[in-house]
């Protein structure tokens, strides 16, 4: 009889969605060290799950793995969100650009102009937490539509360090006016088949939004200890 392993897979992506929550709140702070059996008792598992969360969080860049010393949450750097944003920066520009020659109708592009939608009502509801989560559905919602599966997954495996350092600087950063109307331009590009101004415009877009980023975690000391 096969041994049945979908209770220790499903307690790792347990494991996996608690600890990128007590990441991202702040609960586990940035180059804080934890024992693995301090993570397991914290999270009522046992150490074999804490152990393969670990390791796929460590690929994802938000903590190291150290030999007898347990994990240490990696705290967000500048340096690393430029280079991040760098690559993003071309990854997307290029998705809006596929996205635009792709001929979309106004109906399949219904979920990009929802999104622009949600980011002007959080702005007048100046709920920046509802801005954040629109915004990220926008730019998934881009790289989905530039329909290259080798792009979706780099800029996946950079996500989550990305939402980690917007969370980080979430409240002290402008009022993201601009961004929604760089977004509603970019949609706009999109809908006419204007490949040169999609990538254009969010080329740009994201540059701009890396600085303000990069800016904050240096003005602010939010950086590598």
């Amino acid at each position: 009889m096969n041994k049945d392993t979908s209770k220790p897979a499903s307690n790792a992506q347990r494991a996996v969605q608690e600890l990128r929550g007590l990441i991202f709140s702040g609960e586990l702070a940035a180059g804080s060290d934890h024992l693995e059996t301090e993570l397991a008792a914290r999270l009522g598992m046992s150490r074999t799950p804490i152990r393969e969360a670990a390791l796929m969080l460590e690929s994802q860049g938000l903590l190291e793995m150290r030999p007898r010393k347990g994990v240490r949450i990696l705290p967000v750097s500048a340096s690393d969100m430029r280079e991040i944003y760098d690559v993003l920066t071309e990854l997307e520009s290029l998705a809006a650009a596929r996205a635009a020659e792709a001929g979309y109708s106004k109906e399949e592009l219904a979920d990009l102009k929802a999104a622009i939608h949600d980011m002007d009502q959080a702005i007048k509801e100046e709920s920046l937490d509802k801005w954040a989560e629109a915004d990220d559905r926008f730019h998934a919602e881009l790289v989905r539509l530039g329909d290259n599966s080798r792009v979706s997954s780099i800029v996946a495996m950079m996500s989550d360090q990305v939402r980690r350092a917007k969370a980080s600087t979430l409240f002290i950063r402008p009022l993201p006016v601009q961004s929604n109307e760089d977004h509603r331009a970019v949609y706009r590009a999109i809908l006419k088949g204007d490949a040169d101004t999609a990538r254009r415009i969010h080329h740009a877009h994201r540059e701009h939004a890396r600085d303000i980023l990069t800016d904050l975690l240096e003005k602010h000391r939010i950086h590598s200890l």
